[in-house]
């Protein structure tokens, strides 16, 4: 094999091949174009994978991180550690976090509950069985973040993995602490 084919080869295989740094592909850009800052976020209303239920307006009063993720999603495994870790930083603060997880895509609950324990998920977890959250945000990769103020809108969203710096930089445009 020629050099340059060689390299031709190898860059088409990268491209191919999802990492960890890159996010799921789940809608193609065009069918789905994404929600906008500035407006209001749709209702979130699910049951919870404590047996619970959980509705997005009425967690208004308190800054969101909404999260859309799956077990199988390498990124969302990557970024999970830094979701609990900020919850923990900024829950004393009112911060809420809402893991939705998108059970429509997932092999059976119980790899759900492996997951959460697996990263010490401590709080709330949503399980949409039918992908109506995903539609209604009109998500194109997993994993996404949404940070949504305390007046439930929408201030930023962050589609594929995100790191530190940019968490830091959600959750300071929905609450107090900067």
């Amino acid at each position: 094999m020629k050099p340059a084919f060689a390299v031709l080869a190898a860059a088409i295989l990268a491209l191919a091949t999802p990492t960890a740094a890159a996010a799921q592909v789940i809608a193609r850009p065009s069918s789905a174009p994404t929600i906008v800052p500035g407006t209001a976020a749709p209702e979130i209303d699910l049951a919870t994978l404590g047996g619970g239920h959980v509705r997005l307006s009425a967690l208004r009063g308190h800054p969101v991180v909404v999260t859309f993720w799956g077990t199988w999603c390498p990124p969302c495994r990557v970024e999970f550690p830094g979701l609990v870790g900020a919850y923990h930083q900024y829950r004393d603060a009112g911060l809420e976090v809402l893991a939705v997880n998108q059970l429509d895509q997932e092999l059976n609950t119980r790899e759900v509950e492996a997951f959460v324990k697996e990263f010490g998920v401590d709080f709330t977890v949503a399980l949409d069985p039918r992908g109506r959250s995903r539609r209604s945000f009109k998500l194109i990769a997993l994993p996404t973040t949404v940070f949504i103020d305390s007046g439930g809108v929408i201030r930023t969203v962050h589609s594929g993995p995100i790191g530190a710096e940019a968490l830091a930089a959600g959750i300071a445009t929905i609450t107090a602490v900067k």
